[in-house]
């Protein structure tokens, strides 16, 4: 049996998911309002819900946590904060957030309101905890991609909870470092509104000659994971430092709810061996893209992706043994029932749907009407059980949490009537308004006033103990004594729904925190028209002529010195580029190589949290922020600046109007992409390991595959990835190119503009020369838009988001 202070988090996202989450054990729930959450295709909640649902679980003894975990942008700040004030006030328990801007104001206006930080903030290694645990996070969500030993040495290095995915559906990529959904279709996964392109068909291509060298990996789900399934391993999660055990589905109905939280609670409670087969074909059999353990348990290739089919598998029930013109005959292994849905294999491998209108028994065989494509040996599953979800359903009908109450009545002639109520050690007494009367007809008996206490079936107590003291002759109407039972419990209910003591805040306070929080003071910057330059490969550095740029990021390590002198001999600031993810042997790596050449370069650019943390623990060097930090508004520069950062790259999902506000408002460097192949992925999956049949990623170094590859979409589009240091990135098919709007972008109050050569080959210089040029005056507008057509009629290009922005 494991430790009960573990806390099982399920998803909600109606009111019947969440009675479903309670009434099978849930300790706590996660749930979205209409406004600023992640799952903005949920159901979601209002506000009146949300108050009811925050009673609901309250009286139930069940935390609620609500998501914030978008980034925000300025126009949506006071929006939002009027939001959490609202939260606030309702009692909820904690908020999840993804925007620095968010958590800035927060921790100023709501300094006692606990804050969860997001798996979009992509924490995933030591550092990262700690500052979140400076800025005063009470938990971190980490990122899926965490692997146990790790989680330990986060766990022994902070006083901070903990929390990890433990089922349901997994992001391919490192949550908050996904911009394909953004690019290919301005839904932002950032925003709220993924549109899922992980779950689409990839064929895997040799990218500089365009063809599909490997057959059997044409239109497969390359990038669509498995559904993560722990059940099995909830001993070894706990053990590693996770103290609160979240299952994804806020998407899910609420029986998949009821039954998945039912079973990991059976878990918690009895431990491992009370789980039966029979409950592990429930969980199958409500959803599942099939399963893995997980990168928290290192799966890898194909026991982490589901590449087959991206949608639910259900549960393999039987195959087809025969069929003529009219029927298809299939031999059942399992039990089936009518109203259940199935799904044949066919033989072009997709899937043919039906419902049957029979019920028969695990060993028969049965027949339905034919359906085309069918062949004998076809494959028979069953997706939606019937006799499961009216199991499901029943489970969250009825209440079933039920708390003990002791009850002491006395009616006396000439007395108010008076009920003590005592729950757990806390005791009240009620009066009633009515002063008790000697009956001229019938008296009241005990019976009678037990019946009318005993009604509680609308509550969540029921009586342990009651004593009913009553006066010969006394009569009290009906109305008060139910009157005495109803405001006894309205008093244990607002002690037991306030589970925080907080102290709402009112108009006039909240006005004043508001305008202290929302001043700026603007400085000028000195810095204009500046062009940056951003390398990953030596070969594009050699390129590169020094002369022409005011700033280089170098993001490789072979010759480091060598070429750290090239670009300071000819005067230019010098940074060292970190990797999105780095892990705690990642970090130690990083620190090796910089150590050698910290005395001649000018900062280090980070783009994760943890990077940042570490680069400041351990070195006395100016710090550039990355994408990697998704930047969205100006409280979030407040925030990084006083953390110590100097400079940033404003996240690429920004428009013009939300550049102007933000850099209008600040006094730090600013800096946006203006060229370059922008990452639409970082993923610890490989897709080269499906053809290769990976079990882990230790060859990576070694492999032939690591780069020169790319996927296919259904369109035709082509997209380059490269593996680098256990870890691949999946790159957009086309560069950004504002060159003949790089001024209007500086108007805008940027400093920098950057390129950014990544897998890049040739027309290196070319590019640089031309934008440098035309940033610094040597070359007209005429000049800079005859050579943005003459490139785009043979590349195509986009102009990202500085002139659409992202829903």
């Amino acid at each position: 049996m494991l430790n009960k202070k573990i806390e099982l988090l399920a998803p909600v996202g109606n009111s019947e998911s969440l009675f479903a989450a309670v009434q099978n054990g849930a300790d706590a729930v996660y749930l979205g309002g209409k406004l600023f959450s992640a799952r903005q295709f949920a159901n979601n909640f209002d506000y009146e819900q949300l108050k009811e649902a925050v009673e609901y679980a309250h009286l139930r003894d069940v935390k609620v946590y609500v998501t914030v975990n978008i980034l925000i942008d300025d126009g949506e700040i006071n929006e939002t904060i009027d939001y959490i004030k609202y939260l606030y006030n309702i009692d909820v328990d904690g908020i999840i957030v993804q925007d620095l801007g968010l958590v800035y104001l927060l921790r100023k206006i709501f300094p006692d309101f606990h804050i969860h930080g997001s798996t979009q903030m992509t924490i995933n290694n030591l550092p990262g905890a700690v500052f979140l645990g400076n800025l005063g996070f009470k938990r971190i969500v980490l990122a899926r991609e965490v692997p146990l030993e790790e989680i330990n040495h986060i766990s022994k290095g902070v006083d901070i909870q903990l929390e990890g995915f433990i089922h349901g559906a997994l992001c391919v990529c490192y949550s908050g470092q996904c911009l394909m959904s953004s690019v290919l279709g301005e839904r932002s996964g950032n925003r709220g509104k993924c549109a899922q392109p992980c779950r689409m068909p990839y064929s895997i291509v040799d990218y500089y000659k365009d063809i599909i060298p490997f057959s059997d990996w044409n239109k497969k789900y390359i990038l669509s994971p498995k559904d993560l399934n722990t059940l099995d391993y909830i001993n070894h999660i706990i053990n590693s430092g996770i103290v609160s055990l979240k299952i994804e589905g806020r998407m899910k109905r609420p029986e998949y709810v009821a039954t998945v939280v039912k079973y990991y609670r059976k878990v918690l409670d009895l431990g491992i061996d009370s789980i039966t087969e029979e409950d592990k074909k429930d969980v199958l059999q409500i959803f599942n893209r099939g399963f893995t353990k997980g990168m928290m348990f290192r799966d890898f290739g194909k026991d982490f992706i589901s590449y087959e089919r991206p949608d639910n598998r259900g549960l393999f029930i039987g195959q087809v043994v025969g069929f003529d013109r009219e029927y298809v005959r299939i031999k059942l292994y399992e039990d089936v029932e009518e109203g259940d849905g199935i799904e044949l294999e066919t033989l072009k491998g997709d899937y043919v749907g039906i419902q049957l209108n029979l019920s028969a028994s695990k060993g028969s065989t049965i027949k339905i009407e034919k359906t085309a494509n069918i062949s004998k040996g076809s494959k028979v599953y069953k997706t939606s059980s019937n006799l499961l979800l009216k199991k499901a359903k029943e489970s969250y009908e009825n209440e079933k949490i039920k708390y003990p109450i002791d009850m002491e009545v006395k009616i006396a002639i000439g007395k108010p009537g008076e009920l003590t109520i005592k729950y757990e050690d806390k005791t009240y007494k009620i009066y009633s308004d009515f002063i008790v009367e000697k009956s001229q007809r019938v008296a009241l008996t005990e019976e009678k006033v037990m019946e009318q206490l005993s009604k509680l079936n609308d509550t969540v107590y029921y009586i342990d103990n009651i004593k009913i003291d009553i006066e010969p002759e006394s009569f009290m109407p009906i109305r008060a004594i139910n009157g005495l039972r109803r405001d006894a419990v309205a008093i244990i209910d607002d002690i037991r729904k306030n589970f925080n003591n907080r102290n709402p805040i009112g108009p006039k306070e909240y006005e004043n925190r508001i305008k202290k929080y929302f001043k700026f003071n603007k400085l000028e910057n000195q810095i204009k028209n500046n062009i940056s330059i951003s390398v990953l490969k030596r070969e594009q550095f050699d390129q590169l002529n020094l002369n022409k740029l005011d700033r280089l990021y170098i993001g490789f390590y072979d010759g480091l010195k060598e070429v750290v002198s090239k670009s300071k001999d000819q005067g230019k600031e010098t940074y060292l580029l970190t990797d999105k993810i780095l892990y705690n042997k990642d970090l130690n790596r990083v620190k090796s190589r910089i150590e050698p050449v910290i005395d001649m370069i000018d900062g280090i650019s980070v783009s994760n949290l943890g990077t940042f943390q570490f680069v400041k623990d351990n070195f006395n060097v100016k710090i550039h922020g990355d994408i990697g930090l998704n930047i969205f508004n100006s409280f979030a520069v407040n925030l990084l600046k006083e953390e110590g950062l100097e400079s940033i790259t404003l996240s690429p999902e920004l428009n013009m109007d939300q550049i102007e506000n933000i850099c209008g408002k600040g006094s730090i460097i600013y800096e946006t992409i203006g060229y370059g192949y922008l990452p639409l992925m970082v993923t610890k999956h490989c897709p080269m390991s499906l053809i290769k049949n990976c079990k882990d990623d230790s060859n990576c170094k070694s492999c032939p595959y690591s780069e020169g590859y790319g996927l296919k979409d259904r369109k035709d589009i082509n997209f380059y990835m490269e593996r680098k240091e256990g870890f691949t990135t999946i790159y957009n098919s086309v560069p950004l190119m504002v060159l003949d709007s790089l001024h209007q972008i500086y108007n805008k109050g940027v400093n920098m503009l950057r390129l950014d050569f990544t897998f890049e080959r040739e027309r290196i210089e070319e590019l640089q020369d031309i934008y440098y040029n035309y940033a610094k005056g040597v070359i007209t507008k005429d000049e800079a838009n005859k050579f943005i057509n003459e490139y785009r009629d043979k590349n195509n290009i986009t102009r990202g988001h500085y002139f659409r922005g992202v829903i």
